[in-house]
């Protein structure tokens, strides 16, 4: 979708992710996989590049998806200098939550309907071979729950036993008890949004 732009050299027309981005907007939608997570980090690295102390918005609408891809975009967030505001616009669920999750206290909002939803990591491929790589990929799942677990205890200031009892199952949470378990801040609006 392109939308039109004045400028002093007369009306232009731009693609609408190219004006969200020069508003310091990214956009995480849809399934979170290799190719969404690199072009997250060029989106982030352009911004950060452009000016550090201009905050960026990151808004999430995503049912999440693959571990990897995620951890990817959490590392990078982890260590990027520059102010950023989350916002939760519909649904953070799985590695979209934790994403959401992660962001600076103080600065993770949830619009009104919207919600998050956390769960221990799934199985993405059929499980088949003989009984040892069974077994190390049973292994291997359980790191990975260990430590997804480990980073929302850090995010929420929950205990880890805590958040794998709240992993254990597909646990949905609305505006205010995702407040209440620590995974957001405040319920916005979107004159909220328009503001960043």
């Amino acid at each position: 979708m392109n939308i039109q732009i004045k400028t002093s050299g007369g009306i232009v027309q731009l693609p609408i992710e190219t004006k969200l981005l020069a508003d310091r907007k990214i956009f995480i939608q849809g399934e979170i996989n290799h190719d969404s997570a690199v072009e997250f980090v060029k989106q982030l690295l352009i911004l950060c590049k452009e000016d550090k102390e201009v905050p960026i918005d990151i808004l999430i609408n995503s049912p999440g998806g693959e571990i990897t891809a995620g951890l990817l975009m959490y590392d990078v967030l982890q260590s990027c200098k520059t102010p950023i505001r989350m916002f939760c616009l519909g649904s953070a669920y799985s590695m979209a939550a934790l994403i959401f999750a992660s962001g600076k206290h103080g600065c993770r909002y949830m619009l009104e309907h919207s919600e998050v939803m956390l769960h221990e990591p799934l199985l993405g491929n059929r499980v088949g071979g003989n009984a040892s790589s069974i077994k190390s990929i049973s292994e291997s799942l359980m790191d990975t729950r260990r430590k997804i677990n480990k980073i929302l205890a850090l995010h929420t200031s929950k205990t880890e036993a805590e958040v794998e009892q709240a992993t254990a199952f597909d646990h949905y949470f609305c505006p205010n008890e995702a407040i209440a378990f620590g995974l957001a801040d405040a319920i916005a609006d979107f004159t909220t949004i328009m503001e960043g």
